[in-house]
Order: structure tokens, then C-alpha cells, then sequence
């Protein structure tokens, strides 16, 4: 609940004290996992898709000039994993994807060269994100646990288990979740720019499972486009 709290003051902070904001739509293309529960992680592509604004925090100009801003961004993404529990079989692939609508709540800031504000830019910051739904799919983990005699237990045998210890404990999915996400991108022109972005959450998916810390991760790239804007 700390935590939460000083989350949502850096979220009112922002909104006061800024000057100007412009606002747009985001999208982005990524590989992610979900650490420390499934025996061999081959990650998951995705894709994300939401709307952001920009809020400067310090003074603005018809040129565009602050370089710190807050920028809010409500998103949906997908997430998960392909877990593989056999060693060398590619049959053996447990599919597991998440849904997400997630709140990444950014500090950006813009470097500068010689003084002036440069096209390249930085941004980190903590994200909430609500489960919306979730689908397994282990149908082919089972025919191949099936296939080779483990008919007695099939379901144990085709979790995609780190250990032993582990399988049944992925039946239950946080429903909501924190961690914080680092962007670095670069302006292209006053429309658009291009950004790598990297996601590493910092609560557990599987509540169940209390052996290991399980926490989704992602690396991905996207494009921001910028819609309009207003000064107040």
C-alpha cells in the first residue's frame, strides 16, 4: 500500500505541475517471459497498443523547448510465454499468454546538446498493470507425456515445471501486478519517434509458487505518434 501511494503522489505531482501537454497514440512489438517457473522459457512475441501524453514540468515554448516532462500511458499488451518441458522436443510447448491493461507513469527527460534540447531522450518510471484475461494451452505437452506412457498423470508430467515442487502452482495468476519500465528513444520530427524499451516486474504472477520470485520481463521497440497538443 506504501508503495502504491507514493506511486499515485508522483502521478498528482506531474499533472500540477505541468505547463503544457501533447498527447498521441503508442504501439509497440516485444519478447517477453514470465522468470522462474516453467522449465525451459522460449518467450513470447507480443504487442502492445495504447494512448500517452506528454505533460511538461518545466517551462515550454512555440519551439518546443522543455525537456522534462511526466507522460502517462495506458496501454494493452500481451504477454506470457512458450514453456518447453522435454529436453530437444519441439512438440513438447506449453503456451501460456496474459493480457494485460497496463499504466507505465514516466519521467521523461530530453538530453541536451550545447545548451539546446536534442532529439534523444530517456524515460523510466513505475508501471501497474490489471490482468484482463489469460489462456493456457499445454495440449501438446500432453499428447507427447500421453505418447510415452505417462497416462497415469499426464497433467504433472506436461506442466513445464522448473521442479517438481513447482507443478499445479501456476493455476492461479495475479490480477494485479507493478514493476518499473526504461525507455530510450529518439525524436524523428514533431510526429513521430522510435523507441527500444525494456519491462521487469517486480511482483509475483504466480502467488502460489513462493519458492522462487516469478516476475514477467519484456524487451521490445515501438513508434509514438503524436495526435495534438495544448498550452494552459
Amino acid at each position: 500500500m506504501k508503495k502504491l501511494s507514493i506511486i499515485l503522489s508522483l502521478f498528482a505531482l506531474g499533472f500540477t505541475s505541468a505547463q503544457s501537454f501533447k498527447y498521441g497514440v503508442t504501439a509497440n512489438f516485444h519478447k517477453g517471459s514470465t522468470v522462474n517457473i516453467h522449465d525451459r522459457s522460449k518467450g513470447n512475441f507480443g504487442g502492445g497498443i495504447g494512448a500517452f501524453a506528454d505533460f511538461s514540468l518545466v517551462e515550454n515554448d512555440i519551439y518546443d523547448s522543455a525537456w522534462l516532462y511526466f507522460s502517462p500511458q495506458l496501454e494493452f499488451s500481451m504477454e506470457g510465454e512458450r514453456g518447453q518441458a522435454w529436453n530437444n522436443a519441439d512438440v513438447a510447448v506449453q503456451k501460456y499468454n496474459n493480457y494485460y491493461i497496463a499504466m507505465p507513469l514516466y519521467i521523461k527527460y530530453f538530453f541536451k546538446n550545447h545548451g539546446y534540447k536534442s532529439d534523444i531522450y530517456v524515460m523510466v518510471g513505475p508501471k501497474l498493470e490489471f490482468l484482463a484475461s489469460n489462456k493456457v494451452d499445454e495440449k501438446e505437452a500432453i499428447e507427447y507425456a500421453n505418447a510415452r506412457g505417462y497416462t497415469n498423470n499426464p497433467t504433472a508430467i506436461a506442466m513445464g515445471a522448473k521442479s517438481l515442487s513447482s507443478i499445479g502452482l501456476d493455476n492461479k495468476i495475479a490480477k494485479f501486478g507493478y514493476g518499473v519500465s526504461l525507455v530510450a528513444g529518439v525524436k524523428i520530427d514533431e510526429k513521430w519517434n522510435v523507441f527500444i524499451r525494456f519491462d521487469r516486474g517486480l511482483s509475483k504472477v504466480y502467488p502460489d509458487y513462493t519458492k522462487y520470485n516469478t516476475y514477467n520481463r519484456m524487451l521490445g521497440i515501438g513508434i509514438n505518434y503524436y495526435i495534438g497538443e495544448s498550452n494552459y
